[in-house]
């Protein structure tokens, strides 16, 4: 099967772990030459057959490298375009990108900016793909109440331009997500769709946590990897949508085993909507179809359930009913 002819949807890729190496090798060229950076080569730094970041090395790379080189809006534009390319080139025929609204001090850019920035690229894309883009804004764990508020606010903002969500993310060692309440009900009495970075590790998977998530009336839930059986039960119940990332549960060891031990397998069964992504395809290196072979492979779906498991995310994208009616077109040929 021809995974990459496989009209597919992605639902939990971010922006700056989704940018290429050869992309990022391409901004330190430039300001190599303009003599704007002291960084070492991307290829160097992220060599190209080295995809096993777990959590404590994964996080770092971005506050130490990548926010570091992606650090002016010629960066932010040119690797917006890139990441959307690649995606299109890997047969994806909607995406939702989230990220975190950073403001840019040392550029003069702030986090209006940042977003404003993002969606402008997104547009012209739009406007000439049949890939179609929608944009998820992230609240980091390490975020205070008052930030995340201001991530909701942008959100309600920008909506008519093509945000569609907010996301909580960010290192699950960090943070209370109690914290985050008022920001989430704020977000849900205005109809802002939400995910939510559910059980990735140990750590952030207490019955504590998972139930205040919860309570939160997520959308979609990503990873869901370490999860209480009565908790299991309340998700399947509910029928939320799942972001299931297989490559990058691997490589960073987020799960015991390989592919074949993957939860995927046991999700399957519940009935519950499942989103085969990425995460960071930059990181990790395995784009979605790559994805989907590994699941074919691992998991023996011949081509009827693979098609079937791709259009099962039609119902659960945050986009209007418009944009899941041109799916069910495209991906029901």
């Amino acid at each position: 099967m021809d995974f990459r002819s496989l009209p597919k949807i992605e639902l939990h890729a971010h922006l700056s772990g989704s940018i290429s190496r050869d992309c990022l090798h391409n901004i330190w060229l430039q300001k190599k030459e303009r003599e704007e950076t002291t960084l070492e080569d991307p290829l160097i730094e992220m060599p190209a057959d080295e995809f096993d970041y777990d959590l404590d090395s994964f996080f770092p790379l971005f506050s130490r490298y990548i926010y570091v080189l992606c650090n002016d809006l010629s960066s932010l534009i040119y690797t917006t375009n890139s990441v959307l390319e690649d995606f299109q080139a890997d047969g994806v025929v909607y995406l939702e990108l989230r990220t975190t609204p950073r403001a840019i001090p040392s550029a003069n850019i702030t986090k209006h900016d940042y977003v404003q920035t993002i969606l402008d690229c997104v547009s012209k894309f739009n406007a000439s793909s049949s890939m179609k883009t929608n944009l998820i804004l992230s609240i980091d764990r390490r975020n205070d109440l008052s930030t995340a508020l201001e991530v909701v606010d942008l959100a309600l903002r920008f909506r008519g331009q093509g945000v569609v969500g907010i996301d909580l993310c960010g290192d699950p060692a960090v943070g209370d997500v109690a914290t985050f309440q008022q920001a989430f009900e704020h977000a849900k009495r205005h109809n802002i769709k939400i995910t939510i970075h559910f059980a990735e590790a140990p750590q952030s998977s207490t019955p504590k946590e998972l139930w205040k998530l919860l309570s939160y009336n997520p959308d979609r839930i990503g990873h869901v990897i370490n999860v209480p059986d009565d908790v299991k039960e309340e998700i399947v119940q509910r029928r939320l949508g799942l972001e299931l990332c297989l490559s990058c549960n691997v490589h960073a060891r987020m799960i015991t085993g390989t592919y074949s031990d993957h939860h995927f397998g046991w999700w399957r069964e519940t009935g519950c909507p499942i989103a085969l992504s990425t995460d960071d395809v930059g990181v990790f290196g395995s784009n979605l179809s790559n994805e989907y072979a590994l699941i074919a492979e691992h998991f023996g779906l011949d081509k009827k359930e693979i098609c079937d498991l791709a259009r099962g995310a039609i119902e659960t994208i945050f986009g209007n009913e418009k944009e899941k009616q041109r799916l069910r077109e495209i991906m029901w040929k």
